[in-house]
């Protein structure tokens, strides 16, 4: 079969997209605030303590050369290098870190995006002239210089005239040891096709182990190999959607804007035990701790949310969650407490096994639109009237008690179940 000529991307004025990432960003904090401890470690993995049950939340590069990735369970990791130093995750301090690398951004660009703690895209569109036309990679050099002088920290940058090729050219710029990086990759205008035709299709965003697989199947490995094929040829190999999609992505196209998001969308508290859980008022009372956090962290932020989570990881690592999304939003301890409770109780309901973690997350603020849930065929529907209702007594109370813990701290004042000895857990891994 002949294969078409490649396509460029629409005509118009490029646009002007990078990607900020902080390089091993966890792993570095953690190195500013034990400079004696952690700053010496050339092997650290952040995430917990070892003997711990956490995962790893991030490791550094020399601990990567030996497999170490995020996510892995902390035993694992120790176990591919043993000679590495752990330690937990710094998170306040990773929190201010955060908002200290976004202030210098917003002093370069008009838009920035956080897309996590430890990465943001800016849109430099209409910025040429305040920076004298000079090449966008220039820019992104003076942004990474002042991101370092102000908080010590170094961060790679890609850009590219989309999201997508700036997502991709990050990963080339990161100054890796052995590498030849020197933190800034921006791809001019008109080379994307070039750019990303050596990656693989299964590094592209949103490009999951299944859909890699059935393209290699079809005998496309390479991007270089899809971006020959038209697409026509594609929508009917691999259906209209997915096939008119991935001819755009294969040319770098992508029309996602960056749009500033001030606001987080979920808040959550989750933790790890050392020891598995298993009867039900151990977990009752791990939730009620979690409940009172959480509610905390949302009201400290003048959020209050209608859909509330609950996840638990059983002994097996099977994860499982249950959603619940409210008529109203709430934010005091006692609502959050009522419905996870529920939600609890359904997923203990359907498989009662040992709980290695347990998580809750409060999200769709104030009078966001939640998305429809989709309820299973025996499940029966949750009334409007089961809402838990937060009157204005209850919220006055919530007011006097976020004082009292304001001054005298967070324990200072609690439910009478979380004052109660609790059971050993073990080591544990809040996150």
């Amino acid at each position: 079969m002949t294969q078409p000529a490649l396509e460029s991307a629409p005509d118009g004025p490029p646009r002007r997209i990078l990607l900020v990432d902080a390089d091993a960003f966890f792993v570095a904090v953690a190195r500013q605030e034990d400079p004696d401890g952690a700053g010496k470690a050339t092997l650290l993995i952040v995430g917990g303590r070892p003997g711990s049950r956490g995962v790893v939340c991030s490791a550094s590069y020399e601990c990567r050369a030996f497999g170490v990735k995020s996510a892995m369970p902390i035993r694992r990791a120790l176990q591919l290098c043993p000679q590495a130093m752990c330690v937990p995750v710094p998170r306040g301090v990773c929190s201010t870190r955060s908002r200290e690398i976004r202030d210098v951004l917003t002093k370069f660009a008009p838009i920035v995006q956080a897309s996590s703690i430890d990465e943001w895209y800016l849109d430099l569109g209409g910025t040429e002239a305040l920076y004298n036309h000079e090449p966008l990679e220039v820019t992104a050099h003076r942004i990474r210089s002042a991101v370092f002088a102000t908080t010590g920290l170094n961060v790679s940058i890609g850009g590219g005239t989309s999201r997508l090729v700036a997502k991709m050219a990050v990963e080339r710029a990161k100054p890796k040891p052995g590498s030849r990086a020197n933190g800034v990759r921006c791809v001019p205008p008109g080379t994307e096709i070039e750019f990303l035709a050596d990656y693989k299709l299964a590094d592209l965003p949103m490009v999951g182990p299944r859909f890699a697989q059935r393209l290699q199947d079809l005998g496309l490995l390479y991007i270089a190999e899809a971006q020959q094929w038209s697409e026509q040829e594609l929508e009917r190999r691999v259906g209209e959607r997915a096939g008119s999609w991935l001819h755009r992505r294969v040319r770098g196209i992508d029309e996602s804007i960056v749009t500033s998001r001030d606001r987080q969308k979920q808040v959550s508290r989750e933790e790890t035990f050392g020891r598995d859980l298993h009867d039900e008022a151990s977990l009752e009372k791990q939730l009620l701790r979690l409940a009172v956090r959480v509610s905390n962290d949302l009201r400290k932020q003048g959020l209050a949310a209608r859909t509330i989570t609950v996840k638990l990881r059983d002994s097996d690592f099977k994860t499982r969650s249950a959603r619940r999304t409210l008529s109203k939003p709430i934010e005091s301890e006692k609502a959050v407490a009522r419905v996870s409770r529920g939600l609890m109780e359904r997923l203990r309901g359907s498989r009662r096994v040992g709980v290695r973690l347990l998580g809750i997350a409060l999200s769709h603020f104030d009078e966001e639109v939640a998305a429809p849930q989709q309820l299973a065929f025996f499940a029966a529907p949750v009334k409007p009237d089961d809402d838990p209702v937060e009157g204005e007594r209850e919220k006055a109370l919530t007011k006097a008690l976020d004082r009292i813990r304001g001054r005298y701290g967070s324990e200072a004042i609690l439910p009478a179940r979380l004052i109660e000895k609790s059971p050993d857990t073990g080591p544990r891994v809040e996150e």
